[in-house]
């Protein structure tokens, strides 16, 4: 009989560590190994549930064109790969689509398990419309590619959803205030964690407050048209 084993991408918790669906622990008890982003963040959570023994191997933007071989072959050879990020999907701003790509080209079995994720939670969160949005990712350190950005999110008439640090928050809020005074802004932070909050209001407004209030933690930016 021919090896059966696959790989499979396993959404984990983005702050709160019960967010985790039991199928997802059904995969992570029977695997053979898990590919982790950093497996100094995925032990804690391992431990949490009480899964103990997996070997863990490291997959993150560094290494994942040269580990995703690797793990294919093992698949191919018959074990379960379930590969985690530190949080949420794989593959959103995360390793996992190097990975993916291997899979396919090479036929192996893939699967991926629905699960959290900070972008859809943050836009259900906002308030702003759900039925089309567009999701940037991180946004660049460069002022000028924030602002191009930002104002093609805004002129799309979809609700943008971006990852923003809390260093340069202050500064995107300036770009924010300056060229579209009208949009809408939200700030979610910290999601689904002891501290979660949104701030919603006019660029201005929120401008305003994080200038008095130096934000902390993991942001989620959405903006939307007036």
């Amino acid at each position: 009989m021919e090896p059966t084993g696959r790989v499979v991408l396993v959404p984990t918790p983005i702050g709160n560590l019960g967010d985790i669906t039991l199928r997802a622990l059904e995969v992570l008890r029977g695997a053979d190994r898990i590919a982790c982003e950093d497996t100094r963040r995925t032990a804690p959570l391992l431990a949490h549930h009480g899964i103990s023994g997996k070997p863990l191997v490291s997959l993150h933007e560094h290494n994942e064109s040269r580990r995703a071989p690797e793990l294919v072959a093992a698949a191919r050879a018959g074990e379960t790969i379930a590969v985690v990020t530190d949080a949420g999907m794989p593959g959103i701003s995360d390793p996992g689509y190097r990975l993916v790509q291997a899979c396919i080209e090479s036929d192996t079995p893939c699967e991926v398990l629905p699960g959290p994720s900070a972008v859809v939670t943050a836009l259900i969160g906002s308030g702003f419309p759900c039925h089309a949005f567009h999701f940037g990712g991180f946004l660049s350190v460069k002022s000028g590619k924030r602002r191009s950005a930002l104002t093609a999110a805004i002129e799309s008439g979809e609700t943008g959803i971006f990852f923003e640090s809390p260093h340069r928050l202050v500064s995107t809020l300036e770009i924010l205030a300056e060229n579209h005074p009208e949009a809408r802004v939200c700030v979610a932070r910290e999601l689904t964690k002891l501290f979660e909050t949104y701030h919603r209001g006019t660029a201005a407004a929120l401008l305003d407050h994080f200038r008095t209030h130096p934000p902390k933690g993991e942001i989620v930016l959405l903006v939307h048209a007036a």
